[in-house]
């Protein structure tokens, strides 16, 4: 796996790019066919060890969708930890935020958990 053109993509980009799944599946395992749950698993381990991680934190099946590729270290990437955080505290029901803070932005809480 070559994660090297996309870290920096995104270290040129500000910390933040978004990537198609395609993309990312040809520097990581061209020689793969397609996106199986192990594959997009082991991409996840080797972004996270580039300082890297996405959002959605779960990979897409489809080679047609969509990710963001954040800078962990960044200030964003600080910010989307922390919000991971939240709402991973939220789906629990372990946070002190007023009930329904994800009731109006349901997708949130869905990609950063």
């Amino acid at each position: 796996m070559n994660f090297t053109v996309i870290a920096n993509a995104v270290e040129v980009d500000h910390g933040i790019k978004r990537l198609s799944m395609r993309f990312i599946k040809k520097y990581a395992a061209p020689e793969r066919d397609r996106l199986s749950a192990a594959l997009r698993e082991q991409i996840s381990k080797e972004l996270d060890r580039h300082g890297l991680m996405t959002l959605p934190k779960t990979l897409p099946p489809s080679e047609n969708d969509f990710v963001f590729v954040v800078q962990r270290d960044s200030p964003l990437g600080q910010v989307v930890s922390l919000a991971a955080t939240v709402a991973g505290m939220e789906k629990l029901g372990m946070t002190s935020f007023p009930p329904g803070m994800f009731d109006s932005i349901p997708a949130a809480l869905k990609d950063l958990t």
